[in-house]
Order: structure tokens, then sequence, then C-alpha cells
């Protein structure tokens, strides 16, 4: 496991996902990944079915809001936020890179500052700049936030583009724009001494395939894949992709209820075949 009290500039610090019916969205993830829901979170002002942080063990690992009015997708997501110093000097970083402000920065106080951006190939996030809601306090174990990757349709441009705004170094195994890339920051140390990437991975690339659009993906760590996607299933939700091995894990790409897609991944690294 790995608790985080604070996040710095360049890192992955909170994923959310706005919902048509946050309450059916409660009850499906609550149920999944056997989360417990109160309070508010990064977000400002008090929606319509207003904004719910999930916890685990009493700390804070995910959000579910209501669509906001502005600046909402066509349909539900996961979003990712980056930690950054300014969300101001960050939007006008994002737009010298080529990348667009969706919605320009607003305050959600007490927690923070944040916007929604989008890079050159369309993916959405967010950057947040925090002052009472650092981010998810809970990582890298079952139930739990474990990573987000970009999925994009040009490996090359977004290399220029995070590497501009973050910071961001490539790290890219297999055909050059085909292959895996780890998003590294020099000198971030995070996760866990025995974890099975490099402590300053921050985040993964995967160039889109048949014309998928551009998009980020976030991935939760469980602690039996399989189980998972079945038990999806029964609650009204889909799998994208089945259970399969791959490197270290055993994946499924699964679709809530009302359509936000999300990974799992359970660690299988050094289990008996």
């Amino acid at each position: 496991m790995s608790e985080r009290e604070r996040y710095p500039a360049g890192v992955p610090c909170w994923v959310d996902t706005a919902q048509r019916d946050p309450d059916a969205a409660l009850q499906f993830y609550g149920d999944l990944f056997e989360w417990d829901f109160s309070g508010r979170g990064p977000m400002a002002g008090d929606p319509p079915g207003g904004y719910y942080v999930a916890r685990l063990r009493g700390r804070d690992v995910a959000g579910i809001s209501s669509m906001p009015p502005v600046g909402a997708p066509p349909a539900p997501v996961w979003t990712t936020y980056v930690a950054v110093e300014s969300v101001d000097r960050t939007a006008d970083a994002v737009r010298t890179a080529g990348g667009t402000v969706v919605v320009p920065p607003f305050d959600a106080l007490p927690a923070g500052r944040m916007t929604v951006l989008s890079d050159p190939t369309g993916a959405v996030f967010c950057a947040w700049e925090a002052r009472d809601r650092q981010g998810a306090q809970l990582v890298n174990e079952p139930r739990a936030w474990a990573m987000s990757s970009l999925v994009t349709s040009d490996p090359q441009a977004c290399e220029v583009f995070y590497g501009a705004v973050f910071g961001w170094q490539p790290d890219t195994f297999g055909a050059k724009g085909g292959g895996l890339t780890l998003w590294r920051l020099p000198g971030f140390v995070g996760g866990e001494p025995r974890q099975p990437v490099p402590r300053d991975v921050v985040a993964l690339m995967i160039a889109a395939r048949d014309g998928a659009s551009s998009h980020w993906n976030v991935d939760f760590w469980i602690d039996d894949a399989d189980a998972a996607a079945a038990k999806a299933v029964t609650m009204g939700g889909k799998v994208i992709v089945s259970p399969h091995d791959v490197p270290m894990f055993r994946n499924a790409v699964l679709q809530d209820p009302q359509g936000a897609i999300f990974s799992v991944s359970q660690l299988i690294m050094g289990r008996q075949q």
C-alpha cells in the first residue's frame, strides 16, 4: 500500500467521475470496490446531486459527482487530475504547447483551484492547485487507484506536449509509436520500494488502436480481476475487455452502467502458473 499526504507539481494526484445519476454510481462503485462515501471533494459550490468522496480505511481514494453545468463530457468518464503549483500558469503553458483550455481556471474553495484541459490529440485531463485537499490519500493497494494511462493517436506529439507542460520524460518499450511508454518525472519518488515499476513513473502512454479516440484511462488495483468483472456485470455494468494476463498483472477493462470506462488490475507478479 502507499499512503500520501502531498503531491509534487507534475504528479497525478486525484481521479473522479461525473455521472448523470450520482446516487446510482455510488451504489455501483460502493458495491464493486467496497468504498465508503461521505463529505465533499475538490469541486466548488454545491452542484445538483453533490460531490462525494470515496474512502478506504478512512482515507480518500476517488470522487463521484453529478455532471457539471459547464464543460461536461458528452458521456460519463473518469478524469485524472495533475498537481501543479499554479493552474493559471499551467493553462498558459497548455495553450503554448498546442493544447486547449476546456474550462478556464476557477476556485474550488476551500479545497483548491482547478482547470479542465486537453492535449493536442483531444485527451482531457485536469490540473489541480491544492489548498485544503491535496489529492488521493491512499493509492497502489486493492480497491484504490493505481495508475492513469494516456491512450493517444499521436504518441510523438504527446511526448513533446507533456514534456513541455509537466516535465515528463518518456521511457518507451517496443516499436517506436506502438509500444508502451512510461512517463517519468525526474526527482519524484512515489509508490513502494518493491513495486513493479520505477518509483519516478507518474503515468503510462499507449498508442491508440483501431481508430480509438485519445483519452486518459484510470486503473484501480483489485484482489481478483475475474471476480470484479463478473460482479460488475451483475450490477448492470459491462466487460469491454475480458480479464487477461499482461506482464505482472491480470487486467480487465470495464464500463459502469452509465457508460464510464475504467480498468482493474490484479498483481500476479510471482504467482505460480
